[in-house]
């Protein structure tokens, strides 16, 4: 238990839709008073924020962290720090590792892999495979924070593609159901398309075309048919098209059974990117057209997109060296994602309060993450502080990712995490991660169907 007392001052708080100056007292881990002004009284330590904004932290629904198996790219512990140090208090990690969680015994250790090692807060994802159903049947409200479907082939080999099996799955799966959705088939034959004119030296910019746009509304379309037929509740993962928006209503959240995500990778860069930074930046799905980016920005500001995630997902340089068929698909990002969105609200694309909205708020009302993602009295305190005048140039010695690398090298951001608070204990700050370990397990138990 965390006795220390903080009261942090003279704050810009961004929250449920509004900024506005206050203070806000953290007793034993949690939010006690939020005010305009808060008697300093007996406090272990005040935080004069000196007007910079207060958001509530960011909980990223997507993560590879690597973490068991795959720890010569990442562990929960370097993929941690890195995450605090970008204002991410609270991150949701995939299934893909090796062994594949898609047992209940695999999941537990994993849990037991993280405690005492997560700088922030955690769940896991519950992996589907074709041969599982049984073991998703069993899942009981806070085992997972959802169950995790991988409908097109991506790193890790968890493609589920029997059509009985996805049809069991979508009808008996008692939990969310998060989908990553590529057609392989149509994905595989562009890949011989392009092997055939190119051999294996296919250009990176190329990826778009081999995963194509229409692979991705094929599988998206599928997914959100057999949800609907089945009364499924479904979260389709890192949207990149603008035709797949049509496949989701907008609006706000509540109520809603069938929501989508876009990643800050998509939002920021378009695929003229792949000149400058090749294989960098090859992910699945990929980064698309300037038309699909601006299409995604709006998607975000109609609500067609319910959240916003990072899909963090480290290589090895050397890996990511390799020629196009044999270099990973997937970059680190938790470090710099809330600099890359922040960058929105300096070009007047997006505003402060949307994108709080979309990486705190919807993300605990989705996944039914009770006690926080809002800055309210009796919640988790779970914060970060920035100051969006203070720029950062991304260096690669301050790159905290095991990796050792980061896309963004070279570039400077215009705005800075000053201060990241964890369960109410400072977790970065003044450029550095703390000796802190925070996190604790995130209560997901509202993500049920």
């Amino acid at each position: 238990m965390n006795d220390q007392t903080l009261l942090i001052t003279n704050a810009l708080i961004c929250n449920e839709g509004r900024v506005v100056a206050g203070d806000v007292l953290v007793r034993r881990g949690r939010i006690e008073k939020v005010a305009r002004e808060i008697p300093a009284g007996r406090v272990d330590r005040i935080l004069d924020a000196g007007g910079k904004y207060l958001l509530p932290g960011f909980i990223d629904d997507q993560v590879h962290f690597r973490e068991p198996g795959l720890t010569h790219k990442a562990t929960i512990s370097t993929e941690s720090a890195a995450a605090v140090a970008g204002g991410i208090t609270s991150y949701m990690d995939m299934p893909n590792t090796i062994p594949n969680v898609t047992s209940r015994p695999v999941l537990m250790d994993k849990y037991r892999l993280a405690r005492g090692r997560s700088h922030a807060n955690y769940s896991f994802y519950f992996g589907a495979a074709n041969d599982n159903l049984d073991e998703i049947r069993a899942l009981r409200p806070g085992d997972c924070c959802a169950v995790k479907l991988f409908m097109g082939s991506s790193t890790g080999n968890m493609l589920v593609d029997d059509p009985e099996t996805l049809e069991r799955i979508f009808a008996d799966c008692p939990m969310l159901i998060a989908t990553h959705c590529e057609d392989t088939p149509m994905i595989k034959a562009n890949e011989a398309r392009f092997r055939e004119q190119y051999g294996e030296d296919v250009p990176f910019s190329a990826h778009p075309q081999i995963r194509s746009p229409e692979s991705a509304w094929k599988s998206s379309e599928l997914a959100v048919s057999l949800a609907r037929r089945h009364g499924a509740r479904l979260h389709v993962l890192h949207l990149s098209t603008a035709r797949e928006l049509e496949l989701f209503a907008p609006g706000a959240l509540n109520g809603k059974r069938i929501t989508a995500e876009v990643c800050v990778h998509m939002l920021h860069f378009d695929d003229s990117a792949y000149a400058e930074r090749g294989a960098r930046i090859k992910c699945n799905p990929p980064i698309r057209s300037a038309a699909d980016r601006k299409a995604l920005l709006g998607g975000l500001i109609d609500g067609r997109l319910a959240v916003i995630a990072t899909d963090h997902a480290p290589h090895t340089l050397a890996e990511k060296n390799e020629k196009y068929f044999k270099a990973p698909s997937g970059l680190p990002l938790v470090q710099h994602a809330l600099l890359m969105l922040l960058e929105h609200v300096h070009d007047g694309t997006l505003p402060l309060e949307l994108i709080v909205e979309k990486t705190s708020h919807s993300v605990a009302d989705l996944f039914g993450i009770r006690e926080r993602g809002y800055i309210r009295e009796g919640y988790w305190a779970d914060l970060v502080l920035i100051d969006h005048r203070r720029p950062t140039l991304v260096r690669r010695e301050d790159v905290l990712s095991k990796c050792g690398w980061s896309p963004f090298e070279g570039d400077t951001f215009r705005s800075s995490i000053v201060t990241t608070i964890v369960n109410g204990v400072v977790a970065y700050e003044d450029g550095r991660v703390t000796s802190a370990i925070a996190g604790q397990r995130l209560d997901c138990g509202g993500a049920e169907r």
